[in-house]
C-alpha cells in the first residue's frame, strides 16, 4: 500500500449491532476504512472475492457458512489477511487455534457481553491488529486435511537411511544413548515464534521422526490458555512426542516440550524443566531469550536455536548465547515468514549461521545432529 492510503477492512459478522460496532471503531482510526461488511461466511467469501480488502475481521460462530470454513476457502483460493474477532477466541481456544493453523494471522476476544462498551475496551488491540495484518504479505495455504494427506504421501527433503522412511538419523542413535548414558548430554533444539506461529509449527514438526535424538523446547507466544490446547493439536500430526512442559520434568530426548503461555521456561543446570510466572521480560512472556540462554548454557555446543516468524525481536539476546556457547541458530527466511520480524531482529546480531525456508528447515536440524554426534566422537564437544 502506498504511504497516505488507508487500510480497507471488510467486517463479517452475523450480529448487526456487532458489525456497527465494528465500523465505529474502525472508522475512528484516521489509517482504517470499512470498504464492506458480510454477515456469514458464505458472504464474506463472496466479498472478499469482489473488494478485495486489505484485511478482513472474521467472526467465528456464524450460520450458513461459519468463519473456519470461510477462512479456509478464502486462504486456499483467495488469500487475504484474516483477523479473527470472535467471543470464541475468549471461550474456547480450539476453534481459535485451528483458525490460526489455516491461515489467520492473529485474533482479538471480544469481551464477555459483546456490547458497545465492552468493545470499546479492545479499540488500541484491534485496530493495531488490523493495521499489522494489513502489512502481511499472505500466500495461498493448503487446508490441514490436504497438507496432512501431503506429509503423509511424501518424505522429507533428507535421504532416509532405512526401509521405513526415518529421516537418517540410525546411525547415531547409539550414539545419543551413549552420550546420555555417560554425560547426559544430547542436542536441545529450542523453536521460538509468535505472530504466524501455529500455522507454520503445524507444517514443520511433522518432519521429526519420532526418535529425534534431541529434545525440541517450543516457545510460542500464546496465552497461558491456549497453549494446553496447542500441545494437543500439535501431537495429533507429529511423530515426535508433544506434552505442554511441566515443571520440575528432566527434559529427554525424543520429546517436544511446549512452554506454557503463561510462564517463562528456563533449562536448570541440572537438565530439568524450570518454569516461572514472573513479569513480563521485554514485553515477553514466556521470553524465548530466557529458553534459549538457559539452554545454551547447560547443552553448549549441543544448543539449536530456530527463530521463526514473528512479531517484535525476542530471541535476538538468546541467539547471541547460543553463538557465544558454539551452538547453532538458524532463522525463517523473510519469503516464508508470515511475519519476519524476529527472524531479522535476530539476523541483525549476527549469530545467525542460517537464514533458510520453512521447508528446509528440518533438514538443517538434523545435519546440525548429525555434526554434533560426529564430533563427540572425535571429544570435540
Amino acid at each position: 500500500m502506498t504511504q497516505g492510503k488507508k487500510i480497507r477492512v471488510l467486517v463479517v459478522d452475523d450480529s448487526a449491532f456487532m458489525r456497527k460496532v465494528l465500523q465505529t471503531i474502525i472508522a475512528s482510526d484516521p489509517q482504517l476504512e470499512i470498504c464492506g461488511e458480510a454477515r456469514d461466511g458464505r458472504d464474506a467469501v463472496t466479498q472478499a472475492e469482489v473488494l478485495k480488502p486489505d484485511v478482513i475481521s472474521m467472526d467465528i460462530n456464524m450460520p450458513h457458512m461459519d468463519g473456519l470454513q470461510a477462512t479456509e476457502i478464502i486462504m486456499s483460493s483467495n488469500p487475504r489477511p484474516i483477523l479473527i474477532v470472535s467471543s470464541e477466541s475468549r471461550e474456547g481456544a480450539d476453534v481459535t487455534l485451528k483458525a490460526l493453523e489455516l491461515g489467520a494471522i492473529d485474533f482479538v476476544a471480544k469481551p464477555s457481553g459483546g456490547i458497545d462498551l465492552d468493545m470499546s475496551s479492545v479499540k488500541d488491540e484491534l485496530c493495531r491488529k488490523l493495521k499489522m495484518a494489513a502489512k502481511v504479505r499472505v500466500v495461498r495455504t493448503a487446508t490441514r486435511s490436504k497438507l496432512q494427506n501431503e506429509i503423509a504421501s511424501s518424505s522429507p527433503r533428507v535421504e532416509p537411511a532405512s526401509k521405513n522412511g526415518d529421516s537418517g538419523l540410525q546411525e547415531v542413535r547409539a550414539a545419543v544413548n551413549a552420550a546420555v548414558k555417560s554425560a547426559g548430554k544430547f542436542p536441545i533444539v529450542v523453536l521460538a515464534s509468535s505472530t504466524g506461529g501455529p500455522a507454520t509449527l503445524m507444517n514443520l514438526m511433522p518432519y521429526f521422526p519420532k526418535d529425534f535424538p534431541g529434545a525440541v523446547i517450543l516457545v510460542q507466544h500464546m496465552p497461558g490458555n491456549f497453549t494446553a490446547q496447542f500441545s494437543k493439536q500439535l501431537a495429533e500430526i507429529s511423530k515426535i512426542k508433544v506434552k505442554e512442559a511441566e515443571a520440575g520434568e528432566i527434559i529427554v530426548p525424543g520429546q517436544l516440550y511446549v512452554c506454557p503461555g503463561s510462564h517463562h521456561l528456563r533449562v536448570s543446570p541440572t537438565g530439568r524443566i524450570s518454569l516461572d510466572d514472573g513479569p513480563r521480560i521485554g514485553g515477553y512472556r514466556p521470553c524465548a531469550d530466557l529458553t534459549f540462554e538457559s539452554t545454551a548454557e547447560y547443552a553448549g555446543p549441543m544448543t539449536i536455536g530456530v527463530i521463526l516468524t514473528g512479531m517484535g525481536n525476542d530471541g535476538a539476546k538468546g541467539v547471541q548465547e547460543i553463538r557465544a556457547a558454539g551452538g547453532h541458530v538458524i532463522a525463517q527466511d523473510e519469503s516464508t515468514a508470515v511475519i519476519f520480524g524476529m527472524p531479522q531482529e535476530a539476523i541483525k546480531t549476527g549469530a545467525v549461521d542460517q537464514v533458510l525456508p520453512m521447508e528446509a528447515i528440518y533438514h538443517a536440524i538434523e545435519k546440525r545432529v548429525l555434526y554434533i554426534f560426529g564430533a563427540a566422537k572425535v571429544g570435540a564437544v
